[in-house]
């Protein structure tokens, strides 16, 4: 053999082995990054080869799947009530993917997850069959929220104290997942561009600043700290407050209301500004700020399995801005569900049990895979105590405060009214807000509704008028059972 053949051989022997190398790492190092590629069109095939399993309310099973009419995919996602459920259940489409539950959960939704496999399962690889989610959402405080909220946008969420379980979980406006998940482009133009955002999960996931109902935070601080013993004694508080290092002054939206040197009771009931904005100022913001990490705010893992925006109480504020604090303004935000822990725990005897919405998850056979009510955690907030005075004080809020439009005949109300500026000079429609607890023949629950816009006069709006008849409808759903 000349030189000339044996270098070719040489070379495309080189050739060859190069190929095989390429090829083997193809397979064995490339080929799960490639399988789980998001554009591979085989995933989507694959996941939609088989029903789904089901997203589960009160027993009744609020998801499905349909076979398709045409196309690679066999079959699509259904929703009962979709708009009703979708800020619990999110969407699962074809094109868009998934979000909230049908996201967190999805391995077990679609049979993949290595919990659902049997021994044969595992030697012949073959896909499981799904397991469920069962959600601790109770249909009927459900959809008393959503009607109670109608056209106004806003949110509402319902918690049992004593258990941690989540009732309710309504936004609105809302949408219809059904209309998403076969990857129909106009529909999710239309709702993505909305300017509404009613694909925006308010319950959980717009923090906005909560106004008075943030009071509660700054009174609770007041009392386990020790600056006033009592919800009754007279606390020092000029009326108007002049705000520290400014030439500004802290009124309050009723002049006649008897505000100044209040005790915290009164102030609640009043929702005095100059008590509360002095308190802050007194407390100190470290002080202040410790107790809202309490209750949960500044806490950007919240999990209910679906993650929550972060709560926040701001840190580098000046004894101005610490006032403003004091009554859930300049940078404080929260949303419904951090203000319905706040309630709960002081609901609670001062005992937050940690909120979840999802109760358990099960085999296809209903076998029970995590119980998410056994490992609920419960932490002390506040003493009880505190906690107790509070109750009271809130109970005289809707008894003779500006809570009045939540009473229930027969049913013990505490309450706590909001109403949050924004916009630059407060140029904005106010925020409405109220957050409550309500008890009745053994059962109780805690409730925070904000009403971010409605067809209300400007005059019109406030936490009695708009939030406050919301969360009765939501109270009186929950203990009439």
């Amino acid at each position: 053999m000349n030189k000339t053949i044996r270098r070719a051989s040489v070379f495309t022997l080189l050739l060859v082995f190069a190929l095989l190398v390429r090829a083997t790492w193809v397979q064995f190092y490339d080929g799960k990054a490639l399988a789980d590629d998001k554009d591979n069109r085989r995933n989507t095939i694959a996941l939609y080869s088989e029903p789904l399993g089901n997203i589960v309310v009160g027993g009744e099973s609020i998801t499905g799947s349909a076979r398709t009419k045409s196309g690679d995919l066999a079959y699509k996602r259904t929703y009962t009530d979709g708009s009703l459920y979708a800020a619990v259940t999110g969407y699962s489409s074809q094109a868009f993917g998934a979000t909230q539950l049908e996201g967190i959960y999805r391995n077990l939704l679609d049979g993949t997850d290595n919990r659902l496999k049997s021994v044969l399962d595992t030697v012949t690889n073959k896909r499981s069959e799904p397991g469920n989610v069962i959600t601790t959402i109770d249909p009927d405080v459900q959809k008393a929220a959503y009607d109670a909220l109608g056209d106004k946008k806003g949110a509402a969420v319902a918690i049992d104290p004593a258990t941690g379980k989540i009732l309710a979980v309504v936004s609105t406006p809302s949408y219809d997942p059904s209309r998403i998940t076969t990857g129909d482009s106009d529909a999710w133009k239309q709702l993505t561009k909305d300017s509404d955002k009613p694909m925006t999960n308010r319950a959980l996931r717009q923090p906005l600043p909560p106004g008075s109902t943030f009071k509660l935070v700054v009174a609770a601080a007041a009392l386990e700290d020790g600056l006033y013993s009592s919800v009754d004694e007279k606390t020092d508080s000029p009326d108007p407050y002049p705000l520290p290092d400014s030439s500004s002054k802290l009124t309050n939206e009723n002049p006649s209301a008897p505000c100044e040197d209040a005790s915290i009771r009164v102030a609640l009931q009043y929702s005095c500004n100059n008590v509360f904005g002095s308190l802050a100022v007194d407390l100190g913001q470290d002080k202040v700020r410790a107790m809202a990490e309490k209750f949960g705010f500044n806490d950007a893992s919240q999990d209910v399995p679906v993650r929550a925006y972060e709560s926040v109480y701001p840190k580098d504020m000046d004894k101005a801005q610490t006032a403003l604090s004091g009554i859930g303004q300049f940078d404080v935000t929260a949303t419904p569900l951090q203000m319905a822990m706040v309630t709960a725990a002081i609901a609670n005897d001062g005992k937050l049990v940690s909120p979840h919405m999802v109760s358990q998850i099960t085999d296809s056979g209903g076998n029970a895979l995590e119980n998410y009510d056994d490992s609920a955690d419960t932490t002390e907030i506040v003493s009880s105590s505190t906690a107790e005075q509070l109750q009271s004080a809130m109970q005289t809020v809707v008894k003779d405060g500006t809570g009045t439009n939540a009473q229930i005949p027969g049913a013990t109300v505490g309450g706590k009214t909001g109403t949050a500026q924004h916009g630059e000079n407060n140029s904005k429609t106010p925020y409405a807000w109220f957050t409550s607890y309500g008890k009745a023949d053994g059962k109780e629950v805690a409730v925070a509704v904000l009403v971010e816009q409605s067809d209300a006069a400007r005059s019109e709006v406030s936490g009695n008028g708009l939030a406050a008849p919301v969360a009765k409808a939501v109270m009186e759903a929950a203990l009439k059972k």
